[in-house]
């Protein structure tokens, strides 16, 4: 496999990466040192430019969505679950999570960005989900109020 086709892969498995190239905010040399590809620095800063300039630019995902938070949510233990992922499915009554809802126009897409500054703001996230018409984030009590405003932030 060739230099500049290693470094494109480095770079596709760091999505982080890839769309910093896409929004053209990148010190190649520096991050050349990060990626384990074997070459000299100066050769793999030179495959992410011109990776970088095949690209097409950064456009984040846009949505228009109502939000919503709503307190208590735990296990549905029988309930009208109001989100499940794998066996974990979360209703309202008794728990300890906020959940943030979205509704409107979302995407997965917008829920990477969703977690992505979530992640940014240290609040962690218990469960999350989206199927383009709705998007909702469970986060413990405390972080919700926080959770709701980058949730707002991201949708509008």
């Amino acid at each position: 496999m060739s230099l500049a086709a290693q470094t494109r892969d480095a770079a596709r498995a760091r999505p982080f990466l890839y769309d910093a190239l896409r929004a053209g905010v990148v010190n190649y040399t520096a991050a050349a040192r990060t990626l384990d590809v074997d070459g000299e620095t100066e050769a793999v800063a030179t495959a992410l430019r011109r990776f970088a300039e095949e690209l097409d630019d950064y456009d984040p995902p846009a949505g228009d969505a109502r939000v919503s938070m709503q307190s208590g949510l735990g296990p549905a233990d029988g309930a009208d679950p109001l989100v499940t992922v794998g066996d974990r499915s979360l209703a309202a009554g008794g728990g300890s999570l906020t959940g943030i809802v979205a509704t409107g126009d979302v995407s997965p897409r917008l829920l990477g960005d969703v977690l992505g500054r979530l992640r940014a703001t240290d609040i962690e996230v218990e469960v999350a989900a989206a199927d383009g018409d709705s998007l909702i984030v469970a986060v413990g009590r405390r972080d919700g109020p926080d959770a709701l405003r980058v949730v707002e932030a991201v949708v509008s």
